[in-house]
Formats: structure tokens, C-alpha cells, sequence
């Protein structure tokens, strides 16, 4: 397993982690993904350390906390051996003090965390949306008192938009608090928006992107084909409607140069889609889920071979969107483009 640091920070993080999103599964969203139970997960654990994957992601919401749950009970005993990352900030409850990122509810939930998870500490503590109805220097100064408290040990987001990363991130440097290291970001072949603005914005700040969603919300598994209906066993059929849209003949465009491409190098259509994600620039970890030992032992397929140049630029193109405003001008006119380097926006950035 190849081993990243996280953005600018002194972490170093395994190339591929483990999300738990599975482990404890309830409810329409989460029991769909999967319902591993603690023995599965210790199991589930065992492969992963034997391969190298020694960062696990959960988040408080996942099932009400029983992903958290399950997973502190499967890493009990070799807590020293994992790197533990959990989220919070999405609704935990209907009351008024369970969601966003207050100094009380970011407390409340670091406690909760810890004592689900059974350890004196979390590695990596990321807020899961931003709450706009906090005060940024609330957030940062109770952030503080957790990393000093040792409680927390590195910070992150998730799903924060450019604008508001980089004011978190400048706050941050005025007042002389802790500064994110990470964000964790929706990013696959049939989702490539993260480039147009938090990439750029990733490589300037020293910002390591750990990627959810690798195989676009379960369509890149290599079972679904252009002309046919959806499998009967896909989880789209209960979670299309949560997750990131897709346009069909966009989805088959891409699925059918994987078919290529799985034909040339004998690689499953996930292992190529992940393989191509981790060359990409400021991804630090993909975040892989499984809800058995075969899908996990597929997925760490992906590791190991690199794709061809040609056959990354094959699934570049294959994948590429018009670049949105404010961004299309400088892909298109030449007096935009001259103002900035390749490397500034955009799908360029990566190539």
C-alpha cells in the first residue's frame, strides 16, 4: 500500500481507506449501503490491515451513530494500529441543538464520538456541511480547544463549497488556530466538478482530498450497461434520489471506455475507475466501502498497476463536461487562458 500525506500536514495516510458507512447499517440510506454487524466488521478489519488500510471513515449520522459503534468495537484492542476519522454537523435529532457546528453541539458530539468509538482521541475530525448560522470564529476557537484538549489531532470538511473552505481557512491563519489539512469531497469519473474549484483550491492551501464516492454513488461497479435495465441487486434503486445525479448517456460515455480498458488490462471496471482517481492531484486517500469480503478484496485491486497515459487520457475524455461560469471562458478564449497557468483550473489541472 502506497502511504500519502494528508494535504500539508505531517499525517501520512494509506492511498486507499476504509469507509464504514456500511457497518451498523440502518434506516432507507444506510441500511441499503449495508448492515455489517461486529463480527463481519472485525473481519472486514482483519483485510484491510493485512492490505495496508489502516484509515477508517465514519461520521455520526451513519445510522445514528451505530456505524461508530460498530467500528470502535472492530478496531478494539489495535487502536494504536488505525487511523480513525469521524464527521459530524448533519442532523442528529429534530431539536434545535442537534445539527450544525456550534461550541456546544461540536463538544456534545466530540464526547458522543468518543465514547461510541471507545478511544481517548480521533485522528482526523471533519465537519460534514457547513453551518451557516455559526459564527466561523465560534467554530475554529471550539476546534482549538478540542486539538488542545488532545482530544482531536487533525481537522477537515466535507462537502464545504470553495468560498467557504478559503474563509475558514484565512480565519484560521488571523486568529492562529488549528488550520483543516483535509476535505472530503464527491469525485468520480461520472463526477468530476470537484476540479473546477476546491482542487485549485486544494493544491494552493495544502488541502488533501480524501474521495467519497469513487464508483459515482454505485454506478461504476461494472453491472450496469448501456440497453439494459438496472440490476436487481443495485442500491440505486433505494438511494438514487440521496445521491450526486448522473446523466444517463454521460454515465454510459464513461462505462463504455471502462469496458475498454477492463479488456486490455484484465482489471475490473471499479479497480480502473479508482486507479484513475488516485492519479490525480491533492488526493491524498479514496474512501472504499464493502459490504462483504469480496467487494473489499476486489476494490483493493486498484492499488498495485497504474494505468497507461493513453488510457488516462482515453477516460479523460471519455468523462469530460463543459467547464461551467465562471470557469468556461479560460478553456475556451485565449485571453483567459493566458492569464493563468494549465495547472489553475479545471480537468487541465490533472492532466
Amino acid at each position: 500500500m502506497e502511504y500519502r500525506r494528508l494535504g500539508a500536514s505531517g499525517l501520512k495516510v494509506p492511498a486507499l481507506s476504509f469507509g464504514a458507512g456500511t457497518f451498523g447499517g440502518q434506516g432507507p440510506v444506510f441500511g441499503a449501503w449495508g448492515t455489517t454487524d461486529v463480527r463481519e466488521a472485525r473481519r472486514l478489519v482483519d483485510v484491510c490491515l493485512d492490505a495496508g488500510i489502516t484509515m477508517f471513515d465514519t461520521a455520526d449520522v451513519y445510522s445514528g451513530g451505530a456505524s461508530e459503534k460498530v467500528l470502535g468495537e472492530a478496531i478494539k484492542g489495535r487502536r494504536d494500529q488505525v487511523i480513525v476519522s469521524t464527521k459530524t454537523s448533519l442532523p442528529m435529532g429534530d431539536g434545535p441543538g442537534d445539527a450544525g457546528s456550534s461550541r456546544s453541539r461540536l463538544i456534545t458530539a466530540c464526547e458522543d464520538a468518543l465514547r461510541r468509538l471507545g478511544t481517548d482521541h480521533i485522528d482526523l475530525f471533519q465537519l460534514h456541511a457547513f453551518d451557516a448560522g455559526t459564527p466561523i470564529e465560534e467554530v475554529l476557537s471550539t476546534l482549538d480547544d478540542l486539538v488542545r484538549a488532545g482530544k482531536v489531532r487533525y481537522l477537515g470538511v466535507s462537502n464545504f463549497s470553495g468560498w467557504q473552505t478559503m474563509k475558514s481557512l484565512a480565519l484560521a491563519e488571523r486568529y492562529g488556530r488549528p488550520r483543516y489539512v483535509a476535505q472530503q469531497v464527491y469525485y468520480s469519473l461520472v463526477g468530476r466538478d470537484y476540479e473546477w474549484e476546491l482542487m485549485p483550491l486544494g493544491l494552493d492551501q495544502g488541502l488533501g482530498a480524501l474521495v467519497w464516492s469513487p464508483l459515482g454513488w454505485g454506478r461504476l461497479t461494472g453491472r450496469i450497461r448501456r440497453g439494459r435495465p438496472l440490476p436487481a441487486g443495485s442500491r440505486l434503486h433505494d438511494t438514487a434520489a440521496y445521491g450526486p445525479p448522473v446523466d444517463d448517456e454521460h454515465l454510459y460515455r464513461v462505462v463504455d471506455t471502462l469496458d475498454e480498458i477492463a479488456q486490455e488490462t484484465g482489471k475490473a471496471v471499479p479497480q480502473i475507475a479508482i486507479n484513475w482517481l488516485l492519479r490525480r492531484p491533492t488526493v491524498s486517500s479514496v474512501i472504499i466501502g464493502a459490504r462483504n469480503e469480496e467487494q473489499l478484496r476486489q476494490n483493493l485491486g486498484a492499488v498495485g498497476w497504474s494505468l497507461t497515459a493513453d488510457q488516462a487520457a482515453r477516460l479523460d475524455a471519455a468523462s469530460s463536461k463543459p467547464a461551467p461560469y465562471p470557469y468556461f471562458p479560460y478553456e475556451r478564449q485565449e485571453g483567459f487562458a493566458r492569464l493563468n497557468p494549465p495547472v489553475a483550473f479545471g480537468p487541465s489541472a490533472a492532466a
